[in-house]
């Protein structure tokens, strides 16, 4: 059983990136035998390539999956008081079409479910199964809470709605052991604590006793998982501050979600798992067939273009080279025989990694805006193209600032190159739109940055969360120095610069 599978693995994109890194995950994963990982973010999908290309890497089987918000009602019920309250249901991709389904599940909770959490339905689930392996959820899933709460017939109808939804071989009842009985009994913990990890024990035990009655009543197997928040058991005090980073408290506040109450949210390994799950081994089997029907290949390093309509005849090559010593005559008082040299030299660059569309599109919707009197500027390492200044993408001729291409551009460069253009705040939506109609609504994605907290910062608000002065705390940023240039300065290199 080296090859065992941990279904239930969190990545906490949070301010500090978490505790769960991805290269260190995987890795542990790969010493400790095993074959299959997979990862199952919140809501999300924000780690699935990261985590992807790292199991590749180290060949190990990425499962891609979501722990998905499903509404109470409808995705579109939006009501105060009646639609905050959501349930966990984890989703898993089979192959590569259940993939593109999950991305589908997942934005459409972010675009038209997001209240309070992005969220989706039965209705949607059904809509875009194919694929899919559904997993009951953890303890704040629907069949769980219901378990929870004593009402079993509840839970039961869950199951039987899910089990529809997904058919029988693709749904199954998920078990979690997080020891919380034995942790409160083996530590000394405060009595609110104490009353919270009470409830969350005799919670698990309700639950696991009903899903086992489930499982025999309905026939849907149970599957053994666990909920993997930092990837070494000495990591759950890091961890627990990380959370309350994240939601503003400090480490003596009882009423806060914590993670140091059962620090069992762990990497654990193949003979852990089957000591925890020994008296239900049939769910670590479970978990194993599933993990062997998993097999993703998402298709990376292609490059795809849309469509750019060409005069009949032109293929984009030609007709980028013409419509470059068109517009640059207009551009400049002289066609010079540099010009020529280096409007040639970048366009056989250009035509050689494939390029040519790439510079149209950009060169067709930077000017169609200038047209519309929409404001905008491109900048950065683009401004070094002469093909960019002679279509209208750039405003400044490199030539007179001897500003180089191969920064921007060069035969060896692996990626695509980077057009950084802003358009006014105020009428951005019209350009998107404008490409969206020309290009095909399915051309076009936005994407979204993640703010990392650097070095001087995490030291203040882990002071914050600590309890320590602000002057304390201040004091030891500062001594941090500032990296260089481009770089960010790591806590390991102002260390070691301050012994």
């Amino acid at each position: 059983m080296s090859n065992f599978v941990h279904l239930h693995v969190h990545t906490e994109y949070s301010l500090l990136d978490g505790l769960s890194k991805i290269p260190k995950l995987v890795t542990q994963a790969k010493i400790m035998g095993m074959k299959h990982l997979a990862i199952t973010d919140h809501g999300s999908l924000y780690g699935a390539i990261k985590f992807y290309r790292e199991c590749k890497q180290e060949a190990v089987n990425p499962i891609i999956g979501c722990e998905m918000y499903i509404a109470k009602r409808s995705l579109y019920d939006k009501e105060a008081g009646l639609d905050k309250e959501n349930a966990h249901l984890t989703i898993l991709a089979t192959d590569y079409e259940g993939y593109r389904n999950l991305m589908k599940l997942v934005t459409i909770s972010h675009l038209e479910g997001f209240y309070y959490r992005p969220r989706i339905d039965r209705e949607v689930l059904a809509k875009f199964s194919e694929g899919l392996i559904a997993l009951s959820g953890c303890a704040t899933s629907e069949i769980a809470r219901a378990l929870a709460e004593g009402d079993f017939e509840k839970a039961k109808k869950s199951a039987k709605i899910y089990s529809q939804i997904f058919d029988k071989n693709n749904f199954f009842l998920e078990i979690q052991r997080h020891l919380y009985e034995e942790f409160r009994t083996a530590h000394q913990i405060g009595s609110e604590v104490y009353n919270d990890l009470d409830k969350m024990a005799k919670d698990e035990k309700k639950i696991t006793e009903g899903l086992k009655k489930l499982s025999g009543q309905l026939k849907i197997p149970l599957v053994a998982t666990n909920d993997v928040h930092y990837v070494m058991p000495q990591d759950a005090q890091a961890q627990d501050v990380i959370v309350c980073i994240q939601t503003g408290k400090v480490l003596t506040d009882t009423k806060r979600l914590r993670m140091m109450d059962s620090p069992t949210f762990y990497l654990k390994s193949t003979e852990e798992m089957s000591e925890l799950f020994k008296d239900t081994p049939e769910a670590i089997t479970t978990t194993q067939k599933i993990a062997e029907r998993v097999s993703i290949e998402i298709p990376m390093g292609r490059v795809a273009f849309p469509h750019f309509e060409t005069p009949v005849s032109t293929g984009a090559d030609k007709y980028l080279k013409d419509l470059c010593f068109k517009r640059i005559a207009k551009r400049t008082n002289k066609v010079t025989k540099e010009i020529e040299e280096r409007l040639n030299y970048e366009l056989s660059i250009i035509s050689k990694k494939g390029y040519s569309t790439y510079f149209l599109v950009v060169a067709d919707f930077v000017n169609w805006a200038r047209e519309k009197g929409i404001i905008s500027t491109t900048r950065g390492s683009a401004s070094g193209s002469l093909v960019s200044f002679a279509l209208g993408i750039t405003t400044v001729n490199p030539l007179l600032f001897q500003l180089p291409f191969e920064r921007f551009l060069n035969l060896y460069r692996p990626t695509l190159p980077d057009i950084d253009v802003d358009f006014a705040d105020n009428r951005r939506d019209e350009v998107i739109e404008y490409v969206r109609a020309k290009y095909g609504q399915d051309k076009v994605a936005q994407i979204s940055t993640f703010g990392t907290m650097m070095a001087r910062q995490a030291v203040r608000d882990v002071a914050r969360v600590l309890g320590w002065p602000y002057t304390k705390a201040d004091r030891i940023a500062k001594i941090i120095p500032f990296g260089a240039q481009g770089f960010h300065m790591s806590l390991d290199s102002a260390k070691k610069q301050n012994v």
